[in-house]
């Protein structure tokens, strides 16, 4: 019986990915053992045990930036913490320790290492953390999402994807979806979402240009977010949502799609075939330029900058783009050109080979 420690956690980002393998885990050996690291804080605090795999809980340790008083204890809680993981990894036999970066997978990287117990990193974003840039120090067993990621050894294996979106059928469910979501069959659909939380911009652009979008023939599909502050504009065919508990659905029923470029939301609709105009979110790193490139480049999306996401740019890029059903047809080929559906096993498969290798070669890259 084998047991694995995965961690990661604080966002959908790393805790999403880091279920989709322990889901694919499970189902290829029941008998295994998945413990989760993470915090109490994160997401993850919610989900983990709500999949049934147990969690075990570190203090949140972000990286100082500024000369404080956290900063002058840092080192010693984080000499703490790695010995509290390193107890996790001896006293329950974990054989191999799997990152998906966020705070937690600093101190479960260095903890391995000084276990003597190999690593795995799983980098979801093309533009890498903190913490997966130090992991990927100890260890030749990097996957990542997407192609070019600058990381040493990094092999691209995807992104691993959930369940039910790794098994969609969007030919066979479509009819269900419709029927489910109160949408037409006799027109296609476009998707718009900003994530859980929303995104103003894209939320006040689109209601503007409902009716317009309409004009031409398509029907919305509009998840603006729990926290949007829109009014329904009461258009016939345009659908406002704050919240879709069932994305496979929405995601069996789009034609395209006008999306943020998080790296899970570009990989499920890449891994699908599903065209889409990106709109990076403007906050933060930039990685989410860096996740939409490739799939831009291939064709199968199109890139804009959040502050150009206006009225002016629906009805002279994203209208006509629209009314153009070859061209989309030929766009959703392309997206799905580099798209990957499998990459929880392939993610599943580097850390068999990861825990052979250290069978062979005991601490080799731990």
């Amino acid at each position: 019986m084998s047991t694995y420690l995965l961690a990661g956690g604080g966002t959908a980002g790393h805790v999403n990915p880091l279920l989709a393998v322990a889901d694919r885990i499970r189902r290829d050996d029941p008998d295994a053992v998945v413990l989760v690291l993470g915090t109490a804080e994160g997401l993850e605090a919610r989900l983990v045990p709500a999949h049934g795999y147990e969690l075990l809980t570190i203090p949140r340790l972000p990286f100082p930036r500024r000369p404080d008083r956290r900063a002058v204890t840092f080192l010693s809680r984080l000499r703490a913490t790695i010995a509290t993981v390193e107890r996790i990894v001896r006293d329950r036999g974990v054989e191999v320790v799997v990152g998906f970066g966020g705070y937690v997978s600093t101190p479960a990287y260095l903890a391995a290492r000084r276990a003597g117990v190999p690593i795995v990193i799983h980098e979801a974003n093309a533009k890498p953390g903190l913490a997966n840039k130090l992991g990927a120090r100890y260890t030749s067993y990097v996957g990542v999402a997407f192609h070019g990621t600058p990381l040493r050894n990094a092999q691209f294996v995807g992104m691993p994807l959930r369940t039910e979106i790794e098994g969609l059928d969007r030919s066979a469910i479509r009819p269900e979806a419709l029927e489910t979501l109160g949408l037409r069959a006799d027109r296609p659909t476009l998707l718009v979402t900003g994530g859980s939380l929303g995104a103003r911009r894209i939320n006040e652009t689109i209601v503007s240009e409902a009716a317009a979008l309409v004009g031409i023939g398509w029907q919305v599909l509009h998840i603006a977010g729990e926290r949007a502050d829109i009014d329904d504009p009461g258009i016939e065919d345009y659908h406002l949502l704050s919240y879709c508990d069932r994305m496979d659905l929405a995601l069996a029923a789009a034609d395209f799609a006008v999306s943020r470029a998080g790296s899970a939301t570009v990989s499920e609709l890449s891994a699908l075939g599903i065209p889409a105009v990106y709109i990076p979110y403007p906050v933060g790193n930039g990685e989410q330029r860096f996740n939409a490139a490739e799939v831009v480049g291939a064709g199968g999306g199109v890139l804009v900058d959040d502050a150009v996401f206006l009225p002016a740019w629906v009805r002279g890029r994203l209208v006509p783009l629209l009314s153009d059903r070859a061209g989309i047809d030929a766009m959703a080929g392309s997206a799905a050109s580099v798209g990957v559906i499998d990459g929880s096993a392939r993610m599943v498969t580097l850390i068999a080979r990861a825990v052979e290798g250290n069978q062979r070669n005991p601490g080799r890259d731990a």
